[in-house]
């Protein structure tokens, strides 16, 4: 990874800061006593930096204009070199994040104490959370800073992260293109072995095709619902038996360098769809590309949802399933879009696209009486005049897949 990436993104950051503030950023909550957790770093922690290793901390600083970024890491454990493996030395880390300043957390507390001396205002990346809840590091941290330095302002990160982290630079764009590209590897690799089995069995295809093909890791946990398990949206036992004449319904991503692909693809296990299954994925499939020509810069996700059922309210009274628009939300109860990057649900600001956000086009319909729940997911990248598929590859027409399925 090129660390021009990760200057380009503390660039966004710090351009957002007032003057004389610090921004303290903790690559997780709380380092665990588990082997390889280095996915489990804070995303906004790897924005700026993209060092995967937990322990560490980011300090952002500006100060009569003048912008600065410190890194402070582990040093050398034996020990731990022996059960887990080295830590990334000052230079590893100098080249991945492009920070010049790498220093050791021993003199982090030094260190905070001497740049507070000249701040007015600290920024620390704090999640929404309930009063009942216990405090997270950051607001630990913050409760701490209060206390010993009151003067001090404590504003939050994470709204300059949501403003950053929504538009997607051509680097960004290219990982989740190459995440894409491998989990249609590993759909594939479901298509040619799909058969009446265990839904984790079929599982199974996906996660070897996508070790295979160079992923990093998973976007998310895979959803493998055959039947009426597909009306379940977040179903993820995957431990029934997909039978012939079932759908099954797929929602999957491979992720690469952190980055996610998020793709639905619907199936029939026995290679073939029934005239009803076909009646009913050809709706979703047209709501998909009717959503597809609606999203624009300008446009917001919740209209283009509404895109959807407004047609879905036609075409679902049309085959007898409603009797009025209103019942939609009987068959159709998410969203049609969100934004990816790094979560398969990224932080964003939620206001009308802007050319290079990308978002989900994911409608579905779900009919748990007649056992089908179908889902098309496509990832989307808005351009200054329209929009992109990002995975335009993965086949999804019903012809498409009955003929791969075939061979």
């Amino acid at each position: 990874m090129e660390s021009k990436m990760f200057e380009l993104h503390r660039k966004n950051v710090l351009s957002q800061m007032e003057d004389n503030s610090v921004m303290i950023i903790f690559s997780r909550e709380k380092e665990e006593a588990i082997v390889n957790q280095k996915y489990n770093v804070n995303r906004n922690y790897y924005y700026i930096c993209g060092v995967l290793e937990y322990g560490n901390v980011v300090i952002l600083s500006k100060n009569n204009g003048v912008e600065g970024s410190t890194i402070f890491i582990n040093p050398y454990d034996e020990f731990k070199a022996k059960w887990v493996g080295a830590p990334l030395s000052k230079e590893e880390v100098s080249n991945i994040s492009g920070i010049k300043e790498v220093r050791y957390l021993d003199s982090f507390d030094q260190y905070l104490g001497y740049v507070l001396e000249s701040t007015k205002n600290v920024y620390l990346d704090i999640e929404p959370s309930d009063l009942k809840s216990q405090l997270t590091l950051d607001e630990e941290f913050a409760k701490n800073i209060k206390e010993k330095k009151p003067w001090l302002n404590i504003l939050n990160a994470r709204d300059l992260f949501r403003n950053a982290r929504t538009v997607k630079d051509e680097d960004e764009i290219s990982l989740m293109k190459k995440a894409i590209s491998i989990t249609n590897e590993g759909i594939k690799n479901i298509l040619k072995n799909l058969k009446e089995s265990y839904e984790y069995q079929i599982e199974s295809y996906f996660d070897q095709a996508i070790k295979y093909y160079g992923s990093t890791g998973f976007a998310f946990p895979t959803i493998a619902a055959s039947g009426k398990n597909a009306c379940c949206l977040h179903y993820g036992d995957n431990n029934c038996i997909a039978k012939d004449g079932d759908l099954i319904l797929f929602d999957l991503g491979a992720s690469v360098n952190m980055y996610c692909a998020d793709i639905s693809r619907t199936f029939p296990v026995s290679g073939k769809f029934t005239e009803r299954q076909k009646q009913i994925y050809n709706i979703v499939l047209a709501g998909q590309e009717l959503v597809f020509k609606h999203a624009r810069p300008g446009i917001t996700t919740r209209e283009l949802n509404k895109v959807l059922v407004d047609f879905y309210g036609e075409e679902l009274m049309k085959i007898g399933l409603i009797n009025n628009p209103s019942e939609v939300s009987k068959y159709y109860y998410h969203g049609v879009s969100h934004h990816i990057g790094l979560d398969c649900h990224d932080l964003c600001d939620y206001g009308p696209l802007k050319p290079g956000c990308v978002i989900s086009n994911e409608p579905g319909l779900y009919i748990a009486e007649e056992g089908i729940g179908i889902r098309i997911e496509d990832d989307v990248l808005i351009t200054e005049n329209g929009a992109e598929w990002l995975s335009p590859q993965i086949i999804k027409t019903v012809e498409e897949i009955e003929e791969f399925m075939k061979n």
